[in-house]
């Protein structure tokens, strides 16, 4: 397994978390073998959206004796009512919800407390500007949460909500068909078939700006939807009208800038045990490039996915990095220092492009790399002596 730092959390992550579908499927019966498999092959991230009591009395009691060997996104909002989960703002009912999650997973705290379900502007200025947001400020500072997150399908608002930095993890979903459509309140449009009849062009600028803004700040991404619900790994459900593979839906999300861990919602132990193969799986299995270029109606024409399939250079230049570091300048309007330091530190620069133009040839999406070097070269400066 590998591991990632949680933005500035000071929490290191596995690349492959735990949705908790498995929990809930079958009655919760199999949700010890899930922990049990977890553990075994060091997936430490659990996220509990859902507010099934029964639900999470299951993980409590299969979490005693190795709560410290997990770390749990639980959600404050997310409520249990009239037999079915809900969403609410309402202070007495997220207070109760969050204190029957404690005593059900037998824990005095939450290591990522996530503001549920936060998708329209009028639903976060309630958040913001009501009691909701002072209750999780107060659950923070009493220990009983360790950070503060909040999930969204709605890249405006989640931009706007992890500039006010009181957000320290973004759940958010991430793959190249949700990516490439424009912000809105109802998340059903994502795979609402209607919205991919005509051509798409390139990734939505504003999930590209949140991204972005997200790995420059220390925000930590946690993915949800990888899979599209399944739908992306079926060529006839598929928004794109092309299936991709779990490996590669994985790889995409985890080469988003801000991306920490990407949730696999595992129905059974097998969908979890595929997931984790991803690890050492080879690149060409992940490679998810000659895929995208060929979906139909959709073009990333021009924009740079981080691949990797213009290496390898013949200078060392990693091209992929340094484009990745020129669009983190670019959508800030300047040079951040910390962008500025990861820069410095790459062996080969972007002024020792000789503009041969081998990595154009290789790239399947026209990125015209050479000119992304001479503009970094503009933006980072040179460091070749006179």
């Amino acid at each position: 397994m590998h591991y990632r730092e949680l933005g500035t959390t000071g929490l290191q992550v596995s690349e492959i978390g735990m949705g908790c579908e498995g929990f809930v499927d079958h009655d919760g019966i199999y949700t010890k073998d899930f922990l049990d498999f977890a553990e075994t092959v060091g997936i430490n991230y659990l996220d509990l959206y859902l507010s099934n009591p029964e639900m999470r009395s299951t993980v409590g009691e299969a979490l005693q004796g190795r709560r410290e060997k997990f770390i749990l996104q639980g959600h404050v909002c997310s409520v249990w009512k009239n037999g079915q989960y809900e969403r609410s703002r309402k202070i007495e009912e997220v207070k109760a919800a969050f204190e029957d999650m404690l005593e059900r997973l037998r824990t005095d705290y939450i290591d990522v407390g996530m503001i549920h379900y936060v998708d329209s502007m009028e639903d976060w200025k309630t958040i913001l500007e009501g009691p909701v947001i002072e209750y999780v400020k107060e659950l923070k500072a009493a220990g009983r949460i360790r950070h503060i997150g909040l999930s969204s399908h709605n890249p405006l608002v989640a931009l706007e909500a992890v500039k006010t930095g009181l957000i320290e993890v973004l759940m958010f979903s991430v793959n190249p068909c949700y990516d490439l459509q424009p912000g809105g309140e109802d998340c059903n449009d994502l795979w609402d078939e209607k919205n991919y009849a005509k051509p798409l062009l390139n990734m939505d600028p504003e999930r590209e700006a949140l991204y972005e803004y997200c790995n420059r700040a220390g925000i930590g991404i946690t993915v949800m939807k990888a899979f599209g619900g399944g739908d992306l790994l079926d060529e006839e459900l598929s928004p794109a009208a092309k299936a991709l593979s779990v490996y590669q839906c994985l790889h995409y999300a985890l080469t988003r800038p801000g991306v920490a861990t990407v949730l696999a919602g595992a129905h059974t132990l097998e969908e979890l045990k595929r997931c984790m193969e991803y690890c050492d799986a080879p690149e060409e299995e992940k490679d998810y490039a000659a895929a995208l270029a060929a979906f139909p109606k959709i073009s990333w024409e021009g924009h740079c996915m981080y691949c990797g399939h213009c290496a390898p250079c013949p200078k060392g230049i990693d091209v992929a990095s340094v484009t990745k570091f020129l669009n983190l300048a670019k959508a800030q309007g300047s040079v951040p220092e910390t962008v500025r330091e990861h820069y410095a530190v790459l062996p080969h620069k972007a002024e020792e492009c000789i503009k041969c133009g081998a990595c154009e040839k290789r790239c399947p999406f026209g990125v015209p790399i050479i000119q992304n070097m001479e503009e970094a070269v503009e933006v980072f400066g040179s460091t070749k002596k006179l």
